[in-house]
């Protein structure tokens, strides 16, 4: 009779689990230094969304209660952007749109990433990220650093093609190694 509240509480309790995973993932010191992102508030930011999109195409392609698991874990991120604005000293009448703005971002590169996954190649995919990450002016063709990262977010994605993850006793999402890019190997 009240399984629907249970299954709340253990859909809270997997969004929770699975976004602690994404942020620990996002917090990799490779991604500052091997590929180069800004260690800024933007940089991390822009790194918790990229895992945090490869999570939520995961949920979305695998279909059946994920639904609820999904809102609850953008509702997660949305709850995190606004203490980390608090911490960061944003005024209080600042906050709320600053976060509407990153939830925004959050929408706007799922939507992005999703669509550039979707190709066969990882240029529209780098394109991407390198406008989201690096620099919003487009630079054609992408740096290696975006490069490497369309890589590792193709590898992600399949590490995690067949991972449940919509309840809590899931092991944490298998993201794929940060390894250096081509350019890196050849002139350690």
């Amino acid at each position: 009779m009240f399984s629907w509240l249970t299954d709340k509480r253990t859909d809270k309790r997997t969004a929770e689990h699975v976004y602690g995973a994404v942020v620990a993932q996002a917090r990799q010191p490779a991604f500052f230094t091997q590929h180069r992102v800004p260690d800024t508030p933007e940089g991390r930011y822009e790194m918790v969304v990229l895992n945090l999109v490869l999570v939520l195409d995961r949920l979305r392609t695998a279909g059946g209660t994920t639904q609820r698991v999904s809102r609850y874990l953008t509702e997660r991120f949305v709850t995190d952007m606004d203490d980390s604005m608090r911490e960061l000293g944003v005024g209080d009448l600042k906050v709320p749109k600053k976060v509407k703005r990153a939830a925004a971002g959050l929408y706007d590169r799922v939507q992005e990433y999703q669509a550039a996954m979707a190709a066969a190649d990882d240029q529209a995919l780098a394109s991407a990220i390198q406008r989201n990450v690096f620099t919003p002016e487009t630079t054609d063709p992408p740096t290696e650093p975006a490069m490497a990262l369309a890589d590792y977010m193709r590898r992600s994605r399949d590490a995690m093609a067949d991972q449940p993850l919509q309840d809590d006793s899931c092991e944490p999402p298998r993201f794929a190694a940060i390894v250096p890019s081509p350019a890196q190997r050849a002139n350690p």
